[in-house]
């Protein structure tokens, strides 16, 4: 199998050897050795030799494990591939910082008014690419190719405060997402008990979409826990939220597939007038394929969706930037939010604070006694699905206070 995952690139008369080398349908590099069974030979001393004169640079974009960095690395690097006119891996090794401005300025002249990034149109676009040029850069480094990273030093342009892109709905409006979906069917099932775990527990629309079913059987010291398959093939434990716990349940009783332990969680739904009975070979087919998971994209035009159908159309990462806010508005401790969501850094999660810009809505006036009866520490902050026991004993689990209010 080659050492490196092609980068597809489509040849075009700007297509160098460099650049075919690295993609473009070509193997960059030897290629590693037919796997061979226990007790054979491991590698022959031609084998060996292949390997030893795979380039830095291949070793470097074949050590990118997630999908979503790949490509946009690759991205990056092509561009500064078809800017420079490299030639061979190797002539990254005579880069100096007076290229990396130049193809900068570059990016500078050729993004402006193309991003939708609104306060710094092609600021983010360039600092991505410069990062990406950086990391193959501080390989090069690391493997004695180069003496010094060129792209060290060069001036990036100036982010944003700190503060991100992507808004946090209102509390009131968590509340009418929740309640978008009927009841009824099979497919309101699932998507009440996906924007519930989107909202109560923060996941990335990877993470929602690589959950098992056995994953939300999870239980620790007794409490029933979420098993979250993060960036950089990090495991989390997220404490289940009752609410969702039981939405979970009603989806997975309706749809039938509870049983399949490995099995995708969250899957398509299946229109049953789009296959005719008699047809058993498209019957076969079409459950082949309902026994996938659900797609990131799938997600994000449920969410979009339903928050469109309430006058505020988003998308489902915004979900994930109100649990973390609502966290946060809680008094949650901004360390434990971080490994709620699974930063590495401390910085990315400043960056879901949204709580002097998310929407607001006038709280309606309680005038029943209910209120009155419930804990004081409580008052105001219990969500429609939780009891007041269940609502401390998820509290105290998840080390914060985090309901839609």
């Amino acid at each position: 199998m080659p050492l490196v995952n092609h980068v597809a690139i489509a040849p075009d008369d700007r297509t160098g050897p460099a650049e075919r080398r690295l993609g473009a349908g070509q193997p960059c590099g030897p290629e590693l050795p037919t796997p061979v069974g226990p007790g054979a030979r491991r590698l022959t001393a031609a084998e060996f030799q292949r390997l030893a004169e795979v380039p830095p640079e291949a070793e470097w974009f074949a050590n990118i494990k997630n999908p979503s960095t790949k490509r946009a690395y690759q991205n990056a690097i092509r561009d500064f591939i078809r800017f420079t006119g490299i030639g061979q891996p190797e002539e990254f090794r005579t880069v100096t910082r007076a290229h990396v401005i130049a193809w900068r300025d570059d990016l500078e002249r050729r993004l402006i008014g193309r991003s939708y990034n609104r306060k710094n149109p092609e600021g983010a676009t360039i600092r991505h690419r410069l990062a990406a040029l950086s990391s193959l850069f501080e390989y090069l480094c690391e493997k004695n190719a180069v003496s010094h990273n060129p792209v060290k030093g060069v001036k990036r342009p100036k982010g944003d405060s700190g503060e991100g892109k992507t808004p946090a709905i209102g509390d009131h409006q968590a509340r009418e997402l929740l309640a978008a979906p009927g009841t009824e069917t099979i497919k309101e099932k699932r998507d009440r008990a996906i924007l519930s775990t989107l909202l109560y527990h923060a996941l990335r629309r990877e993470e929602l979409c690589k959950l098992k079913v056995k994953d939300f059987r999870h239980s620790r010291r007794g409490v029933p826990h979420l098993v979250v398959a993060g960036k950089g093939e990090k495991t989390r434990y997220l404490p289940l939220h009752p609410g969702t716990n039981e939405l979970i349940h009603d989806y997975l009783e309706a749809a039938g597939h509870g049983a399949d332990e490995n099995g995708p969680l969250f899957r398509p739904i299946h229109n049953n007038r789009s296959v005719e009975e008699h047809d058993r070979t498209r019957r076969l087919d079409c459950e082949r394929r309902l026994a996938r998971a659900l797609t990131p994209d799938g997600v994000y035009r449920l969410v979009r969706a339903y928050s469109a159908q309430l006058g505020f159309k988003i998308g489902a990462h915004a979900l994930r930037a109100t649990a973390a806010t609502n966290a946060l508005d809680h008094q949650a401790d901004i360390a434990k939010v971080q490994e709620w969501l699974g930063h590495a850094n401390i910085a990315a999660t400043r960056i879901y604070d949204h709580r002097k810009t998310r929407p607001e809505a006038a709280r309606p006036s309680r005038s029943t006694t209910e209120h009155d009866r419930q804990p004081p520490d409580l008052q105001g902050q219990l969500p429609p699905l939780l009891g007041p026991s269940d609502y401390q004993r998820y509290s105290r689990h998840h080390g914060f206070v985090y309901t839609f209010s």
